[in-house]
């Protein structure tokens, strides 16, 4: 395993995190508590510190499932979750970063999580209809109270990395970052680099996309949020990202004697900034693959050769703008 830092928390983070989106079970086609239990305790095994939830995942059951997990190992994980997804009647989320909306979601997270503290307080989409002052204020009390240890954004543009940092004591920025996904390559990831901010990347994998355990016949539940909102697993898109993890996986296995899973993992890790990458999991063999990450590295030609690839099979990359949750309807302040 290899490890980062992260300001203000003081253990290590693995530069491999568990994400555990998949694990609430919405939009993932249901949930297995004990299997994504055993998950978790098989990521501490591998030397996996980081473990990223929010209670919008699943409307607050992956907090729960990582609560339970981590039972008797707490002083030893970096929990980072997240805020400012406010659900509304009739299904589904709006963002919210109100301090009244915070407040709310913390001590909840903290009941689910079975923790007194959070390691890594982050707000999980820009929104609108809040002020950043009131969001930066709120959390920097919650870290004088020592509810929190550190605070993060994720999805934000630069220009909002900015405004909200000079608010703030900003540590981290959560960007999408994967081999089809590469917008936060332009500016997210060298602004944090200059400024001494921690990237954690989210969807190393595509949404198991690059796992290469797809093929064009691969169908998703109703309730799959591939199938019935990503319009990279539709049809011609989907076909044409299957035969570039085909080529990809080909490659890897010339030239590195591995497969496209790992390829894709060490492709984000070592990319310029990015300090690290959530892979989501929920079943322990889907670990299996790490320890075959830290033994090799990309240098340029394998790049150039990467982006030959998709540049070839892909005819236009798109990234995860499906995922956004609405604004509040609210006059904005």
């Amino acid at each position: 395993m290899e490890y980062t830092e992260i300001k203000g928390v003081p253990i290590r983070a693995s530069r491999i995190g568990l994400g555990t989106w998949a694990i609430g079970g919405d939009l993932w086609g249901g949930a297995d508590d004990d299997a994504s239990i055993a998950t978790i305790h098989r990521a501490l095994e591998l030397g996996i510190t980081l473990l990223d939830t929010a209670p919008g995942y699943g409307n607050g059951h992956s907090e729960e499932v990582v609560g339970r997990a981590l039972v008797g190992r707490r002083d030893k994980v970096i929990i980072a979750t997240k805020f400012g997804l406010e659900p509304v009647a009739g299904g589904g989320v709006v963002r919210n970063s109100s301090t009244q909306e915070i407040q709310r979601e913390l001590e909840d997270s903290l009941r689910r999580l079975q923790t007194d503290y959070i390691d890594l307080y982050q707000v999980h989409w820009p929104d609108a209809n809040t002020p950043f002052e009131e969001t930066a204020a709120t959390l920097k009390g919650l870290l004088d109270a020592g509810k929190i240890r550190a605070i993060g954004v994720s999805n934000f543009s630069v220009a909002q990395i900015e405004r909200f940092s000079r608010l703030a004591p900003l540590r981290t920025v959560q960007p999408p970052l994967n081999m089809f996904e590469r917008g936060a390559e332009a500016e997210i990831l060298p602004y944090a680099h200059t400024h001494g901010l921690t990237a954690l990347t989210y969807g190393a994998l595509c949404r198991g996309l690059l796992s290469g355990r797809m093929d064009e016949n691969t169908h998703f539940a109703n309730d799959d949020l591939r199938g019935a909102f990503d319009p990279k697993f539709k049809q011609p898109l989907f076909g044409q990202y299957v035969r570039a993890v085909q080529a990809l996986d080909k490659y890897a296995q010339t030239r590195y004697r591995k497969r496209v899973i790992h390829l894709a993992l060490r492709w984000v890790l070592d990319r310029p900034g990015v300090g690290v990458a959530l892979w989501g999991a929920r079943r322990p063999t889907q670990l299996d693959p790490l320890p075959e990450v830290f033994d090799f590295h990309l240098d340029g030609d394998a790049f150039a050769e990467i982006d030959r690839i998709i540049a070839r099979e892909v005819a236009q990359p798109l990234d995860p703008v499906f995922m956004g949750p609405p604004e509040r309807e609210t006059e904005r302040r």
